[in-house]
């Protein structure tokens, strides 16, 4: 059986395409993140410039307002179905590479985090704590950037994920300071009654509202993966993890033998394209997060759209650079709806779109699970996947 020397799964954070079984057991009624999108953008009388996605056969999935089918994809697709209780950014990834989370991370959304969490916040970092909510990190910087500048306060806030994160402003407080306030929310929320997903630091510059940035010096301060991955199975047997984006953050480090640290999701995808001129033999895991952060949970179904459009056109310059012992696999981890109530993340099933030189695309039957990415991986290597994870290989349905 051909076998692939190199293996690139690029995730489009958060690109769902329709409901699962149980959605409704999750809150979410007749979600579909991508049609939702394209369906906008019909309203609107625009077109969706997406053609190297129409030709890998995204518009086959489903039926979808201006994404035409095609009668010869240049994929294999199918769509994936989550089999771990959850719909947030780390169970999503972390199922990818066959680990099956059976308990969503907890979500402090509808209250804050509770005021004895806060207390010891405080009585460690020696600032008062400001914010405590739900809210989006561009809408609370203009509420209480200055505040937390003019009198040393510390802004903390949460969203729809199972997040902490906590604000600071480069030229005052310090991006050293800010990472050593978020290691001590991580030990403090490892308790089981505040364990979060991440610990998340927010840095940024400006003195007053309405001019704060966010920079890219955002760090994620994930929890370990519970068990042994895809990636760790790679990387004992000696071949290269190379990670784009967030994966380093999601997984800890746990199998990476390279982290590349994105600015955007364009410059992710222009890292992705820079690693394929390279020479290695293993995986290369990107992870797109600007369809989520910027466009998902602010609900903006244009601007998610036009980040789609983006990637398609850098989607186009990496299909040139492939070889022909390549294999690409388009996929996400969750959904998040622009159209949907709330903010939060949609409970969807995902794309799976797997394109290589010389591979005739087509339908793949749909998987009940999204390990079948790592399990695919690592038997394309002839590496075993570690013992307790969950899926299987579909490497024969893509030779």
């Amino acid at each position: 059986m051909k076998k692939y020397k190199r293996i690139f799964v690029v995730v489009l954070d958060s690109l769902g395409v329709g409901a699962m079984p149980d959605s409704a057991d999750f809150g979410d009624i007749n979600v579909d993140t991508f049609g939702h999108i394209a369906g906008c953008r019909e309203e609107n009388g625009k077109n969706f410039n997406i053609p190297n996605l129409v030709k890998f056969g995204i518009g086959n999935l489903h039926k979808m307002p201006g994404v035409p089918e095609v009668s010869d994809p240049m994929a294999r697709y199918c769509k994936l179905s989550e089999k771990s209780c959850g719909k947030d950014t780390m169970t999503g990834h972390w199922e990818m590479m066959g680990l099956y989370i059976t308990k969503p991370f907890q979500t402090f959304t509808d209250t804050g985090f509770p005021k004895e969490l806060i207390a010891e916040l405080e009585r460690l970092t020696g600032r008062e704590i400001i914010g405590n909510k739900s809210a989006s990190g561009t809408v609370i910087l203009d509420e209480l950037g200055e505040q937390e500048i003019n009198e040393g306060k510390l802004i903390v806030y949460t969203s729809a994920d199972s997040v902490l994160q906590i604000c600071g402003n480069e030229e005052t407080m310090g991006v050293e300071t800010l990472y050593k306030y978020c290691e001590i929310a991580r030990e403090l929320t490892m308790r089981d009654e505040w364990k979060v997903g991440r610990v998340i630091a927010r840095p940024y510059t400006g003195s007053k509202s309405g001019e704060f940035v966010r920079t890219a010096n955002r760090h994620d301060y994930a929890l370990e993966p519970f068990g042994q991955t895809a990636l760790n199975a790679l990387k004992d047997a000696g071949y290269d993890v190379i990670s784009v984006g967030k994966i380093n953050d999601i997984f800890v480090g746990q199998g990476i033998t390279e982290s590349n640290k994105s600015t955007s999701s364009v410059h992710g995808m222009d890292q992705t394209i820079e690693i394929a001129e390279r020479d290695f033999s293993g995986l290369c895991f990107t992870n797109l997060v600007d369809f989520d952060a910027k466009w998902g949970h602010r609900r903006n179904p244009e601007g998610y759209a036009t980040e789609i459009e983006s990637f398609d056109e850098k989607l186009g310059i990496l299909l040139g650079k492939l070889r022909d012992d390549d294999l690409l696999i388009l996929t996400a981890d969750h959904g998040n709806d622009p159209t949907y109530t709330g903010t939060d993340h949609t409970r969807e099933k995902v794309p799976f779109l797997a394109y290589a030189p010389g591979l005739k695309g087509g339908k793949i039957d749909d998987m009940d699970t999204f390990a079948v990415i790592g399990n695919t991986i690592a038997d394309n290597f002839d590496v075993a996947m570690p013992a307790g994870t969950i899926g299987q290989s579909i490497l024969d349905k893509l030779i």
